[in-house]
């Protein structure tokens, strides 16, 4: 490139770089203008005796999905999400950092679906097990808990909803991960593999990949995937299937990459309080209820939603802990239970359920 030609490169790109260090200063300014008014909102809350609740389910969504339909691009939703989520976390930590439980250890997928919802700012509390989490959160440890409640390709998580059943906490948040599994080891060739450690769940999701290139091979279930890629890096000729942020975690080489049955591997998470969420706009219900045991005693107990134009988006049996043969159902609707149609539909609801708990309404996750 002649010297005219590469004078003209440099002086086109220092004009824009300079207008980026002017939208640069304006950003650092205006974020810090919004960290002040957040501030303003917690002392609001503080003069009306609302000091404990600094997390507003509601608001977060109402402010993502206001972002996302003003969006012009060229930056994607997903994006913008993503950098307002975390904007939102470091002002809701400039009051108090928000204790987050989960079913640890750190690298999990759970951590992952905590940190995606509540930002980086978040304190991350990594838990042994899902009853763990739900202790920490019951007991006053934690504020809130980010738990797995279903798979796209393996179902419910049953551990999480039969605790479901019995605590004291509410559903106020959702959160969809999209799970991409990989093979993690020191090994340099599937050959050199002796042993495979994993979650049940994410063994079960790669069963055909596994089949098919590691037959033979023994898989030991682990309660966690950040575990299993733990043991992997200690371990000679041991492979992990975790996710990405096990592999940074434990510095563990992806010996190969998206390794999931389905293409569309998800995961639902719920994030549990001491409260639900107001109304959003864009809301969802659940709940469990029970029948008498009676022909058409189902059809009977659905039939109030019917009736109020309610849509059921979910419907899950489990066994009951305290009868044989007798059952329960995890419902899933959508609203909110003080919308009017579902408020009607719950009040003639109770009428024929033999038990009825609204775990909690709470923000369509947004994306």
């Amino acid at each position: 490139m002649s010297d005219p030609q590469q004078n003209d490169l440099q002086k086109a790109l220092a004009g824009v770089r300079a207008e980026i260090d002017g939208i640069d200063g304006e950003l650092l300014r205006l974020l810090n203008a919004r960290a002040c008014c957040a501030q303003k909102v917690g002392e609001i809350k503080a003069e009306h005796g609302e000091a404990g609740h600094i997390y507003r389910p509601e608001r977060e969504a109402q402010v993502l999905r206001r972002l996302q339909d003003t969006n012009p691009g060229p930056l994607t939703d997903e994006h913008i999400t993503f950098f307002f989520r975390e904007v939102m976390s470091a002002c809701l930590s400039l009051e108090e950092p928000l204790g987050i439980a989960f079913l640890g250890p750190l690298g999990s997928f759970s951590g992952s679906a905590a940190t995606k919802h509540f930002g980086h700012a978040a304190n991350l509390l990594p838990e042994a097990s899902i009853d763990d989490v739900f202790r920490e959160v019951e007991s006053g440890h934690a504020h809130y808990a980010v738990v797995p409640v279903e798979n796209s390709t393996e179902g419910a998580i049953g551990r999480t909803m039969d605790l479901l059943l019995g605590t004291p906490l509410k559903i106020c948040g959702e959160v969809v991960l999209r799970i991409h599994q990989n093979l993690l080891t020191t090994e340099a060739d599937l050959s050199q593999i002796t042993k495979v450690y994993s979650h049940a769940q994410s063994l079960a999701q790669c069963h055909e990949w596994l089949n098919r290139n590691l037959p033979g091979i023994p898989r030991v279930s682990v309660s966690s995937n950040s575990l299993a890629a733990q043991m992997a890096a200690e371990e000679k000729g041991v492979a992990a299937i975790a996710g990405e942020a096990a592999a940074e975690r434990y510095k563990l080489p992806k010996l190969v990459e998206n390794i999931e049955d389905e293409p569309n591997n998800t995961t639902r998470f719920l994030v549990l309080g001491k409260h639900d969420s107001g109304i959003s706009g864009r809301d969802k219900t659940s709940l469990i209820m029970s029948a008498p045991n009676r022909t058409g005693a189902l059809h009977e107990l659905l039939l109030p939603l019917s009736t109020a134009g309610v849509s059921m988006s979910r419907l899950e049996s489990r066994p009951a802990k305290n009868a044989l043969w007798e059952y329960v159902f995890y419902v899933d609707i959508e609203g909110h239970r003080d919308d009017p149609a579902v408020k009607a539909a719950l009040e003639k609801l109770a009428g024929h359920a033999a038990y009825l708990k609204v775990l909690g309404s709470y923000p369509v996750a947004v994306y």
